[in-house]
């Protein structure tokens, strides 16, 4: 490898960690990004994530399987890492949430979850949410994505009546005193609820990597 040479790929971390490693799109140029995606190809399907739409027309240009998720901002290329590994929740306060939702519906896609999709369930109208308890509760093996902006307070509210761990994503919907997520981000870790995980703001791919990574674990 050339010592100027800025992409140094990480191959093997799907066998030291079960996720593979991914490519973040987000700054990065043309040049790097294509270079990055075209030598994981070498070993394994590859994610991309935060890529933008001017980005994902350059790709397809390279790569004719390429898979893009426009709302979440997600390109699959070569294939899926996992296959019929089970199936997760994703279930959105508001539609102002589902780019977020759908980062994470593809990246669980490319692990061979199947996303089951409960869209526009917040608090605001809290009946909303009875129908995605009934489901959960009908299927405990199946796992959880709980995405909200604004207070953060669904993930809260699901966990308080269902068996499963939820794994809580806050957004940066919301506005004033919203600070870009961080009062979303700050309600969930503060839950009284035990039994939620909390990642970061917008991050709906290391929501469904936790999944992925439970279900691999224990169902072996």
């Amino acid at each position: 490898m050339a010592e100027n040479d800025s992409v140094h790929e990480d191959p093997q971390r799907g066998k030291r960690t079960l996720i593979p490693e991914a490519v973040l799109a987000l700054g990065k140029s043309d040049a790097n990004l294509q270079k990055a995606i075209a030598r994981l190809l070498e070993h394994h399907p590859v994610i991309a994530t935060k890529v933008s739409e001017i980005q994902a027309e350059f790709l397809k240009s390279h790569f004719d399987d390429m898979m893009y998720n426009d709302q979440g901002k997600t390109a699959i290329i070569g294939g899926h890492w996992g296959r019929g590994v089970g199936k997760c929740a994703v279930v959105t306060a508001g539609t102002s949430d589902i780019p977020i939702a759908e980062e994470a519906t593809s990246t669980l896609e490319y692990f061979g979850i199947e996303p089951v999709r409960a869209y526009d369930k917040g608090v605001a109208g809290l009946h909303r949410s009875a129908s995605v308890v009934e489901m959960l509760n009908s299927d405990p093996r199946m796992g959880v994505i709980v995405i909200a902006g604004m207070e953060g307070a669904l993930p809260s509210v699901i966990a308080s009546q269902v068996s499963q761990p939820v794994i809580a994503v806050p957004t940066s919907v919301g506005y004033g005193s919203n600070y870009e997520g961080l009062s979303a981000l700050l309600g969930m870790l503060n839950s009284c609820v035990p039994g939620i995980s909390v990642v970061n703001i917008d991050n709906g791919f290391g929501a469904a990597c936790v999944v992925y990574r439970a279900m691999k674990t224990f169902r072996k």
